[in-house]
């Protein structure tokens, strides 16, 4: 059979229109949430090379300014809404969680070193494409839901 025909008749023979909209929200729950979970790690646990709690809510408070809770807020929100979210458990109470942190960072962090993360180091810091990638992720979970492949399919 000459290519042509077979490649003709193997396209025929496919499922062209595969939809499987709770597959897609599975992984963009785990891609989303195992993101921001080993961010969570270092400001928590000190994990990857990250510099824990204790470490983390000084710089937040002292360094940056910000009010005890928010700073408490932020590092419970990236470990643990990071975690539910890949297990699909409260997860559009835990998107619109880490948009926020997503915002905040930009706000405080990283909207003054431009769009484009620093491949090259020659910025200052990080940009905030990674962000916005990530709040996309989170939106379209917020929209669609954890989906049947999660905990909250349960309930």
């Amino acid at each position: 059979m000459p290519l042509r025909i077979w490649f003709l008749f193997a396209l025929k023979s496919m499922k062209l229109s595969f939809v499987n909209a709770d597959l897609s929200l599975l992984i963009l729950r785990i891609c989303a949430g195992g993101i921001m979970l080993p961010h969570g790690a270092q400001k928590l646990l000190g994990m990857f090379n990250g510099s824990g709690y204790k470490a983390t809510m000084s710089y937040f408070t002292d360094t940056m300014k910000l009010p005890w809770l928010v700073a408490f807020l932020v590092i419970m929100t990236e470990f643990f809404g990071s975690m539910f979210l890949v297990l699909g458990f409260g997860a559009r109470v835990c998107a619109l969680a880490l948009i926020a942190v997503m915002i905040g960072a930009v706000v405080t962090t990283c909207y003054k070193n431009g769009f484009f993360m620093n491949w090259y180091g020659n910025q200052q810091g990080e940009g905030y494409e990674y962000h916005l990638l990530v709040i996309g992720m989170l939106i379209a979970i917020i929209i669609s839901g954890a989906g049947k492949y999660s905990l909250d399919s349960l309930f």
